[in-house]
């Protein structure tokens, strides 16, 4: 149940645990019994337990009889639960690691007052609470390291379920589905006809891996088609945080924000119009040439598509309550993706591509969203110099990593880590291009007019004793030297 769901499901999903013969591995029930403490373990233990058995969610209730699951009803009330001074549900998620959703639901059943505890299943690590790993071996929940045979198999279910596969609605019928997904948008991105019949539709987005047949002819969304194709990412309360979001700045700091927006829809429903905003957001220059004056972007499209596109692309989903941003300032644009790169930022535009999310790279790319396998920040590099602009920056921070766009400085306005690091790169594309960096395109790319070749030298020297390039050939005349990047020696 990853879409808020009303009373009466919540009703329904009460009703089938209490068909169950007997506690499970992933659902348990409580009268009264809500320690903050086992509450943190068994959301530990429930959640692995879930992983290991294939659940999309395990469940802990409040109010019902733990042998005969009558409802009997519960004091415990979450939302006013507190550790200290500090609510419950905050206590239980900074002490979580990873952090996963849960979500508590009180209501009435049967006249009686009942807790509902909604775990999400683990994903890519064991879930600790307060260091410690639990596990549900039967009804019993036991530290994980007793168990090394659970263990090994909780680390082979998580190599392999990507993020894709994962469930983000579960068990819900044929017209939800339609409801909750732009299914038109997914036949116009492929060029396909829409099919006449629901049955089609339903087995297109199956064949996609959007869709999977759930339980009694139900259906559940993946991951993958509710981040494509969602009308709403709201709708699915685990991906609600991973909606684009843009903000536009006053001057170059964050202190005044002047427009803030939070993308919708999913990434490829949406793309087109994520790039429509962005690009409507950012200033242009005025350019006087042959006696007319005309306005151009700030920032080239086609390298704004690119950053975006791997921004969602490359993002790791499963950091909770963080998404893609698009920041725009006076003079930069800084798009930032959770998760740390799997290649070196100084390797980016050499290195093939690894993504954690093939299915959705794949996607992408077969809809044009962004380029072929290993050309994107080649053509970000190739367009900012076309453009003559400042070399773009790929850096970490914390447990993001973000790529920055910079507005046109003449050469005398960059500073010394601006000069190196646009020689570096420009020494980089003319290596994928199986080419050399001379002083001649060193000068083309910055517009130095070939009798100031100097400053093109003092640019190099500058790169060369930063170590970031190397000569191809150290015996070569000074006049035809040539230079490659330092890992290409």
């Amino acid at each position: 149940m990853s879409i808020d769901q009303p009373e009466s499901e919540l009703l329904g999903i009460l009703a089938e645990l209490r068909k169950l013969p007997r506690e499970t591995e992933w659902a348990e029930f409580k009268h009264n019994n809500a320690e903050p403490e086992e509450i943190g373990e068994y959301l530990s233990a429930l959640a692995n337990a879930a992983a290991l058995t294939g659940k999309v969610h395990a469940w802990l209730v409040w109010g019902v009889n733990n042998d005969t699951h009558e409802i009997i009803g519960t004091t415990f009330n979450p939302v006013a639960a507190k550790v200290g001074n500090e609510e419950l549900e905050s206590w239980l998620l900074r002490l979580l690691s990873p952090k996963i959703n849960f979500r508590f639901y009180r209501f009435q059943a049967e006249d009686k007052p009942v807790v509902l505890l909604e775990i999400s299943a683990a994903f890519r690590h064991p879930v600790q609470f307060k260091g410690t790993e639990f596990i549900r071996v039967g009804s019993y929940k036991k530290k994980l390291k007793d168990f090394p045979e659970k263990e090994r198999e909780l680390w082979r279910v998580f190599d392999r379920t990507p993020f894709e596969k994962e469930i983000a609605a579960e068990n819900i019928a044929a017209e939800e589905v339609l409801r909750l997904l732009d299914y038109p948008a997914y036949f116009d991105l492929l060029s396909l006809p829409l099919p006449e019949e629901r049955d089609g539709i339903l087995s297109a987005l199956t064949a996609d891996d959007m869709i999977a047949p759930g339980k009694s002819g139900k259906w559940n969304i993946t991951n993958l088609g509710a981040v494509l194709f969602a009308k709403r990412l709201g709708d699915f309360r685990t991906l609600t945080r991973k909606a684009v979001r843009m903000v536009l700045y006053k001057g170059e700091s964050r202190v005044e924000t002047v427009r803030e927006q939070e993308g919708s829809k999913g990434y490829a429903a949406g793309f087109e119009g994520l790039i429509g905003f962005v690009t409507n957001l950012l200033p242009s220059n005025e350019v006087i040439g042959q006696a007319l004056r005309k306005q151009v972007p700030m920032f080239p499209e086609l390298a704004i598509r690119e950053l975006v596109a791997n921004a969602i692309i490359h993002q790791d989903f499963h950091l909770t309550g963080t998404g893609p941003m698009v920041e725009i300032f006076a003079g930069r644009m800084e798009i930032t993706n959770p998760g740390l790169p799997l290649v070196q930022t100084d390797r980016f535009l050499d290195s093939p591509p690894r993504s954690r999310n093939e299915a959705l790279a794949s996607f992408m790319r077969r809809i044009g969203v962004c380029e072929e396998r290993g050309s994107g920040v080649d053509k970000v590099v190739f367009q900012t110099e076309l453009y003559q602009l400042p070399a773009p920056l790929f850096e970490t921070t914390g447990e993001h990593t973000r790529a920055v766009l910079y507005a046109h400085r003449d050469l005398k306005e960059m500073d010394k880590a601006d000069r190196i690091r646009a020689c570096y790169l420009h020494a980089c594309l003319r290596y994928v291009q199986r080419d050399h960096m001379t002083n001649a395109t060193l000068r083309e790319r910055f517009g130095i007019d070939e009798k100031n070749s100097a400053i093109a030298s003092r640019l190099i020297k500058e790169t060369l004793e930063a170590e970031l390039i190397a000569p191809y050939d150290e015996h070569a005349g000074r006049k035809y030297m040539k230079y490659l990047p330092w890992w290409a020696k």
